[in-house]
């Protein structure tokens, strides 16, 4: 099957307490940002898109590297830090703050002279601040609009935390290209995502609100406290929304909030069994979503997201049959070969012991392999 895709990205994240992203060392945080990297592509993702780095170079350091060859990791599409009004940040130490158009326009095109290749928006509230509501819009129409018009005049592509309502439907109006979340959309802003659906995309980010409900207890935040502060109604909400939007045929993509401590990285694949559970999608629309569609938002789908000849050979060999149970691919174990560009990052030892020449983990040339040269293991 070809290689997995991620929507919604965050490699400088560290497991565990995100207030201490901001202080970490450069040295030490550039370290972690390359490790997360290569987990993304040790658990079989050959696509991410990111979707906020903790410090402003990081996601494009690394990037960079990826696509030098110095370290392994999947192909990547870098973000700065992501852009609030002052005092809106979400994670203390990790946010670029303006106040009105002319600010933001500013600090866009100060990111866009960085070589980033997408913006984010951090546009509504979360519920696990307790200040900031998840259903709270805190930009302006005029602060989206001249954000989207400053970045596309750059030619990159933006990105919106918009959880709630009104943030959703700016998103919307104003052409951002990937909203993340869009829990508390509305029928006006279904109605309006529907009539867009050939240019926007929604990455839910779902495992982020399950998990925080369901999982984080061992940190320390309980389900019952989780509920208070409104993760349940969340839940509820986008699983209604995200069920709406796939049979309104809206884009929904897996993916998000991997990197803290009951999210870790290496368990990006339970999206796509959410995707199944929660949103009604069928094992293998959640697998063309996380493949052939993150292929469409990297605007490589002519190449990429599909095994066919003259695509681009990023490819997973998986010991069983994930259209008969979506859990497989959140097993490592069972991915026995993973390769991007043709070249082998991964074997296991019964491949290894088939095709003795993989066992070094490179083909023979260290250029981008088309399907054309894959060899074909019946």
């Amino acid at each position: 099957m070809p290689g997995l895709g991620d929507s919604h990205t965050h490699l400088t994240w560290n497991n565990g307490g995100l207030d201490q992203l901001g202080s970490l060392g450069l040295e030490e945080h550039t370290l972690l940002t390359a490790r997360s990297a290569k987990c993304f592509l040790d658990s079989g993702y050959t696509m991410c898109f990111g979707a906020a780095s903790a410090k402003k170079r990081l996601d494009i350091v690394v990037r960079d590297a990826i696509n030098a060859g110095h370290i392994p990791g999947p192909r990547y599409l870098a973000n700065g830090q992501e852009i609030a009004r002052a005092g809106g940040e979400l994670v203390e130490g990790i946010t670029v703050f303006a106040n009105g158009p002319q600010e933001m326009r500013e600090v866009i095109r100060g990111h866009a002279q960085l070589g980033v290749d997408q913006v984010k928006l951090s546009m509504s509230g979360e519920s696990i601040t307790e200040i900031r509501d998840a259903e709270d819009c805190y930009f302006t129409p005029e602060e989206t609009a001249a954000c989207v018009q400053e970045a596309h005049r750059h030619k990159k592509r933006v990105c919106s935390h918009a959880r709630a309502r009104d943030s959703i439907q700016q998103s919307v109006d104003y052409g951002v290209d990937v909203i993340y979340h869009a829990s508390f959309v509305d029928e006006k802003g279904m109605d309006a995502l529907e009539k867009n659906r050939s240019r926007v995309v929604i990455a839910p980010a779902i495992n982020w609100i399950v998990a925080t409900l369901y999982d984080a207890g061992t940190f320390g935040y309980s389900t019952e406290k989780a509920e208070q502060v409104g993760y349940k109604r969340e839940l509820d909400a986008a699983d209604r929304a995200m069920r709406e939007m796939h049979q309104r045929g809206i884009v929904v993509l897996p993916g998000g909030n991997y990197g803290f401590a009951w999210t870790p990285h290496g368990t990006y694949a339970r999206d796509l069994a959410h995707f199944v559970d929660r949103f009604g999608f069928t094992p293998h629309e959640s697998i063309i979503a996380a493949t052939y569609g993150m292929a469409k938002l990297f605007m490589r789908s002519h190449e990429m997201g599909q095994i066919k000849d003259g695509n681009l050979a990023d490819c997973l060999v998986v010991n069983g049959n994930p259209l008969q149970d979506i859990s497989i691919l959140q097993q490592h174990d069972r991915l026995d070969i993973i390769m991007i560009n043709g070249r082998v990052h991964k074997v296991s030892s019964k491949e290894a012991a088939f095709c003795p020449a993989w066992a070094g983990g490179l083909m023979e040339s260290d250029t981008l392999h088309r399907n054309t040269s894959v060899p074909v293991v019946s």
